[in-house]
């Protein structure tokens, strides 16, 4: 090879030393020689796959960049290999990872609050967490707030409570989060201990809490929990009856008064004899914890049910995969944090302008 005014031209080949020229593309790609994704590609993989994006994806994107996914340099195997490589790492000394970024968090606002418990061998038990802008929300909108940690959306499998409540334009806001390893009372007392400093879910644990951390509080359970485990109890009679699903929906729905509620209960029970019915009995018996009928003197800004806190978890599941680890996690919530407070700033502004 020789070099002409900054160009190369071979000047001799010795075809022994090489292989046979490869007939396409795709043929080139199964020589390790070929199959080195660049760095700048790699970058690219670890920001698409940081932000949650599918394997599926992020090799369309690549495919995109090169013109078309039949002209990627490198197989689709290298991709899943170097993304295995990348979850690897970022699991590796993950908790360290976690408290560091805290600590740039703090440093940029100075109203976050964090609350760390920690059990016997020092290890972190519970992590509750509250933006400047999530406190200062609270004092204006946190009349009525929703709570709920049904979702596990992390790599240990953490139960993740979120408080939310309704802003001016009646859009979600996002007060502060939770990651707890057990769902007993003394668990959420800690947790509402923190967030009152803060702020249900229809358990005995949950219940117990709030009724001895926020004793002014009235705790209500989530309708959309109740027909879950109607649908789950009830089964076809539910599922496949209309007849039944339809009278049982205008009794939550429609009624309004409590002695209205309690005798068509009873005139629907009696009609389907369902008076033996487990779940009807407890439901019925805790009547009060969930009914509308019951929460007619209770400002609840329009919810009927921790609806705001799992639209919240749904949108956090676009974010956030349910394998990452716990930084991952916090600085996913960070982006939905921030995307929510740009959509608020956009009601504002179009709100001003009216």
């Amino acid at each position: 090879m020789v070099e002409l005014e900054g160009s190369r031209m071979e000047a001799r080949v010795v075809i022994e030393h090489n292989h046979p020229l490869s007939s396409s593309i795709a043929e080139r790609r199964q020589w390790n020689s070929h199959n080195r994704i660049d760095q700048t590609t790699r970058n690219l993989i670890r920001n698409l796959r940081s932000n949650n994006v599918q394997l599926s994806r992020v090799c369309s994107v690549v495919g995109t960049l090169h013109g078309g996914g039949e002209y990627i340099p490198f197989r689709r195997q290298s991709i899943r290999s170097l993304c295995g490589k990348l979850a690897q790492e970022s699991i590796e000394s993950d908790m360290e990872k976690t408290v560091s970024l805290f600590t740039e968090m703090k440093a940029k606002d100075n109203g976050l609050v964090v609350h760390v418990d920690l059990d016997d061998e020092k290890r972190i038990r519970s992590l509750l967490w509250c933006h400047g802008r999530g406190r200062e929300n609270y004092k204006a909108f946190g009349d009525a707030v929703t709570f709920d940690t049904t979702y596990r959306t992390n790599l240990y499998n953490l139960p993740f409570g979120i408080f939310v409540g309704v802003n001016n334009h009646f859009q979600s806001t996002v007060f502060g989060a939770v990651l707890l390893t057990e769902e007993t009372t003394s668990a959420f007392q800690w947790c509402f201990r923190s967030f009152v400093e803060a702020m249900g879910n229809q358990c005995q644990a949950m219940r117990a809490a709030i009724s001895s951390e926020l004793p002014n509080t009235r705790h209500r359970w989530c309708k959309w929990h109740v027909l879950r485990r109607a649908k789950e109890s009830l089964g076809p009679l539910y599922t496949k009856n209309s007849g039944f699903k339809r009278a049982l929906h205008e009794i939550l729905d429609e009624v309004v008064s409590s002695s209205e509620f309690e005798n068509k209960w009873e005139q629907l029970v009696e009609h389907y004899g369902l008076e033996n019915n487990s779940f009807l009995r407890r439901a019925f018996y805790n009547r009060a914890m969930w009914a509308k009928p019951y929460f007619t003197e209770t400002f609840c800004a329009g919810m009927t049910s921790t609806q705001r806190s799992e639209s919240a978890n749904h949108m956090l599941k676009t974010y956030i995969s349910r394998s990452a680890p716990m930084h991952v996690f916090v600085e996913q919530y960070n982006r939905m944090i921030a995307d929510r407070d740009a959509d608020e700033a956009r009601e504002e502004h179009a709100t001003k302008q009216v």
